[in-house]
């Protein structure tokens, strides 16, 4: 052990990071839903990528990165298996080629209405066992450092 790396140091880290603590339960809650959405062929990301493609209007790729906190390139690549399945719809804009607008399609839907009742359900399960905490003021919160 150094002395100008002291255990006190990774104490300090352990108690104050709020990425450290943001990443592990991100993690805890993705393996929680995967594990949920995995009789649906869905991982909890394509999930939340899919519920964010429920609108009226097709957004552009440029458009829904920033909102699922993506890259554009790592969403072209996480939407690549939702698109081969039938479940999501790319297409050129109309207005900018050189944009790409995504959709549900009715497989895509569908699945959704499949798959919403066990989301839920996980949900309630996540939310009772934080009962005696402010879940509006958390996910506020949460949506601040976003």
């Amino acid at each position: 052990m150094r002395d100008d790396l002291p255990l006190s140091v990774t104490h300090t880290v352990r108690d104050r990071c709020l990425c450290l603590h943001v990443q592990r339960a991100a993690r805890a809650l993705a393996r929680r839903f995967d594990h949920a959405l995995k009789g649906f062929g869905l991982t909890s990301g394509q999930f939340s990528l899919m519920i964010a493609l429920n609108r009226s209007e097709p957004p552009r790729i440029a458009d829904l990165a920033p909102f699922l906190a993506m890259d554009r390139t790592t969403l072209t690549a996480a939407l690549k298996p939702l698109v081969r399945r039938g479940l999501v719809a790319m297409a050129r804009d109309e207005a900018d080629a050189r944009s790409k607008r995504l959709a549900l399609t009715e497989a895509g839907r569908d699945l959704l209405v499949r798959a919403m009742p066990v989301w839920t359900a996980t949900h309630d399960a996540v939310d009772a066992e934080l009962v005696g905490h402010d879940l509006d003021r958390l996910r506020g919160d949460l949506r601040a450092l976003a």
